[in-house]
């Protein structure tokens, strides 16, 4: 039941942002679910990968590249699916900086504690 919490969460802030964000466009909210799933999926299988190769990197700067990380995440799911359209790594970038934000904070606020 928790993971649909979070996905719904996160299909919910994503279809938002997308509303305040001019570059990353959803055909409509089923596209922000099917989102929310697909990034779920290559957060759990290729987010391990791309963080592996990228240790140095995040390493000599300080974590930042982490960031880079997951706008590259949000452009391989842009990639999946054909509902979707980020118009460049920056804002991708913009976006997943505030998916995480976002996410992060509406997901404390509805954890039941645990």
């Amino acid at each position: 039941m928790n993971l649909i919490i979070r996905l719904l969460i996160t299909a919910i802030v994503a279809f938002l942002l997308t509303k305040i964000l001019p570059g990353v466009h959803f055909d409509g909210f089923s596209t922000a679910i099917i989102f929310a799933i697909v990034l779920g999926l290559l957060n759990l299988v290729v987010k391990p990968i791309l963080s592996l190769f990228g240790l140095p990197l995040t390493i000599i700067t300080l974590g930042f590249f982490a960031l880079v990380i997951n706008a590259i995440i949000i452009l391989i799911a842009d990639y999946f699916i054909d509902s979707m359209a980020v118009d460049g790594f920056w804002w991708a970038f913009i976006f997943s900086i505030a998916l995480s934000i976002v996410t992060s904070l509406a997901n404390s606020m509805f954890s039941d504690g645990d």
